[in-house]
């Protein structure tokens, strides 16, 4: 199996390094417009007995695209979700299996018109293949088939610190911007088994942990459950996905928010135009990002219903920790491997279905869970 990893930042480079765990994975292609600064546990392998190699890469030249995609078996792409849609079409013209870390409902739409031309081609489309979306997904789909009607799904997830340092108690897991958007997209849920748009920060409820990790804070964020809710639009009462942070989190952001510090709108300064999230993140980066901060991820997924016609309940939590030993976060473990995984899958058959699927329309349950075990992220079932 020939594998392209495009994007050889956090998320691409934790990819790489668990596809080359794998011997039946004859050589993995890091794509990038920067490749060459690879992390520690990418670059410290040696020459992987030459199964790595990288390459420049500008995605927005489809020539340059589809040469790099010549030959492979597939495709994982852990760029930013707004390429994702062109990606994933050159992929299916090449004749690769694809998948992404997705994260935007608009273009998974979008990708599903691609359904007839890849099963023409033989080949599988899975958006949304990271931790929420995507493992979040595969979760909550595996809890509704268990019970005979599922009135009510909860999903919560958040990236943290282990040693969180005030104000926000939060630390840079993945992209800045990227978390930013969810601060401020509304948030798709089910209400009376209708799609509806909530605000997110909004709905703050405490979530319980084990310690240390103890009591979180939940609130709405866009994204993390994908097309869920119009997936199960009438046959579900109540779904939604909060975003996991540590207590005080939401009485500091809503305020910056409000204030327009997050607007993407350009103002004027003293005569220059500006974007205030641009100086937002700007000013703020160098304080969250802690490149030797170790981190954490939790995750619940709480569905309830009925079986046997009495109540029921289905429940699955994560907590999983940096990786001392070869410098790898929770958050690359359980997005970046997660990508891995469904690249696999698709590429040694274990993903039957051809054309454009979701996560949990895609991915064998019972198989993804035991993967994930393999690397040591361990789902526990409540």
């Amino acid at each position: 199996m020939k594998m392209l990893v495009l994007g050889a930042g956090l998320q691409g480079c934790a990819c790489a390094y668990d596809l080359l765990q794998n011997p039946a994975v004859t050589q993995v292609t890091l794509a990038d417009l920067r490749p060459d600064n690879l992390p520690p546990f990418l670059a410290n392998g040696g020459d992987w007995n030459g199964r790595l190699r990288t390459v420049r890469l500008d995605v927005t030249d489809p020539v340059a695209v589809q040469e790099t995609l010549r030959g492979q078996t597939a495709v994982m792409s852990a760029i930013p979700y707004y390429y994702n849609g062109p990606m994933a079409r050159a992929a299916v013209e090449a004749g690769c299996h694809f998948s992404d870390l997705g994260g935007n409902t608009e273009i998974v739409f979008e990708q599903k018109k691609l359904h007839d031309q890849a099963l023409a081609r033989g080949v599988s489309v899975i958006p949304d293949c990271g931790l929420a979306p995507g493992m979040v997904n595969i979760l909550a789909a595996e809890g509704i088939r268990r019970l005979d009607q599922a009135e009510q799904v909860k999903v919560y997830v958040g990236g943290l610190p282990q040693q969180p340092e005030p104000p926000l108690n939060y630390q840079i897991v993945y992209s800045l911007e990227g978390a930013l958007d969810y601060y401020t997209t509304p948030s798709w849920v089910l209400r009376g088994g209708k799609p509806q748009q909530v605000d997110a920060l909004s709905e703050l409820e405490a979530v319980d942990f084990p310690q240390p990790v103890g009591t979180l804070e939940a609130f709405h964020t866009g994204g993390g459950i994908s097309t869920l809710p119009f997936a199960y639009e009438g046959k579900i009462d109540t779904m939604e996905y909060k975003t996991l942070r540590y207590p005080g989190h939401v009485a500091i952001m809503r305020p910056i928010r409000e204030l327009g510090l997050l607007d993407n709108k350009p103002v004027d300064v003293k005569g220059k135009s500006v974007v205030p999230r641009d100086v937002f993140i700007a000013a703020v980066h160098p304080k969250l990002h802690k490149p030797q901060g170790r981190d954490l991820v939790a995750l619940q997924v709480i569905v309830s219903g009925r079986r046997g016609g009495a109540p029921a309940r289905v429940s699955f939590r994560l907590i999983d920790r940096y990786d001392a030993d070869h410098g790898i976060s929770a958050m690359m473990r359980t997005t970046g491997y997660s990508l891995s995984i469904t690249g696999q899958m698709q590429s040694d058959g274990r993903v039957t279905a051809k054309g454009v699927h979701t996560p949990d329309e895609a991915i064998p349950f019972a198989a993804y869970v035991q993967e994930l075990g393999r690397r040591g992220v361990r789902i526990e079932e409540l």
